[in-house]
């Protein structure tokens, strides 16, 4: 495992973070979830040298991070647990609950990282982020961050506090911060994390080499990548990736989350799974080492793909 600084803090993050979402048994999301199994692939993280867990209290209603709490067990000193406040509970009082709320799922007295989950423009940022700024001189986080925040909202929560974190959506297939979210982040050093990370499994490439359909009701069956017509333009960067799995000996998941960790200014990728073996699987992604060109030749049919589609959309 890699490691590297949270922000300006000496908390050190592992440069893979084990994403909770998939853990809370909303069926209507990700599938069943199953506890005990769930259980032991945080185990097997640990073992294997990832430190750093992202949750939050809207992932299954809090039962993300009850799941989370019960597998850190005992281990509670060797994690850095990231957990975010939904966009209905940033005014200051409705904060401190569901942050007492969290730290009663996480059985934990503290948490590492807190998020804004969503912007939310009904609220004033000012009263939001100084609530932020209590919590954290109360020693209840150790440090801040927003998420699906633009740079320019960024900013402007930075007139209110230090921010140590930025979580956006970034992988091959969703590329806007490298205009103005990163080279802010990083001279600001503030850590970038990013989800989505393997463009909600469209980049292991099952759907377009291993014939896998979404079942019946899937949410992302709507989802912008997963449209038939979007699927057919992202073909010719899946075979690439294919192509250089295979000189590599590795997966197709492995190149995307490998082309990740070497982009300029990410700090940590947040990769969810229910499954140990797609957990070692992800680990060993930091074993592959992608030349400069070959990370060059995947940046660039990376972008002509996402303005091919952007295309049809217009």
């Amino acid at each position: 495992m890699q490691y590297c600084s949270l922000g300006a803090t000496d908390l050190e993050i592992s440069r893979l973070t084990f994403g909770c979402w998939e853990m809370g048994s909303d069926a209507s999301w990700w599938g069943q979830s199953d506890d005990a199994g769930n259980i032991r692939a945080v185990h097997a993280a640990l073992y294997n040298g990832i430190t750093t867990f992202d949750t939050a209290e809207g992932y299954g209603g809090g039962h993300s991070e009850q799941v989370l709490g019960e597998a850190l067990k005992g281990a509670r000193s060797k994690a850095v647990i990231a957990t975010k406040a939904s966009k209905a509970n940033l005014k200051s009082a409705d904060l401190r609950n569901a942050l007492e709320r969290s730290l009663k799922n996480l059985k934990t007295d503290y948490v590492d990282l807190y998020y804004i989950h969503w912007p939310n423009p009904e609220i004033p940022l000012e009263e939001t982020m100084g609530q932020m700024m209590k919590l954290k001189g109360e020693g209840l986080i150790r440090a801040v961050g927003v998420s699906n925040f633009s740079a320019s909202l960024l900013e402007s929560a930075l007139a209110f506090g230090r921010i140590e974190a930025v979580q956006p959506e970034y992988s091959l297939l969703q590329r806007d911060i490298e205009k103005d979210l990163i080279p802010f982040c990083l001279e600001h050093s503030i850590s970038v994390a990013s989800y989505s990370s393997i463009a909600k499994g469209i980049l292991t490439g099952r759907f377009h080499l291993g014939g896998n359909r979404l079942k019946s009701g899937d949410f992302r069956s709507t989802r912008r990548l997963f449209l038939k017509e979007h699927m057919e333009k992202e073909a010719e960067l899946i075979l690439l990736m294919k192509k250089l799995a295979d000189e590599k000996s590795a997966s197709v998941s492995q190149i995307a989350i490998a082309w990740l960790l070497k982009q300029k200014g990410l700090a940590t990728a947040i990769i969810g799974t229910q499954s140990e073996k797609h957990l070692l699987e992800n680990v060993k992604a930091l074993d592959i080492d992608l030349t400069e060109e070959e990370a060059k030749k995947l940046s660039d049919v990376s972008s002509n793909v996402i303005a091919s589609i952007d295309s049809q959309e217009r």
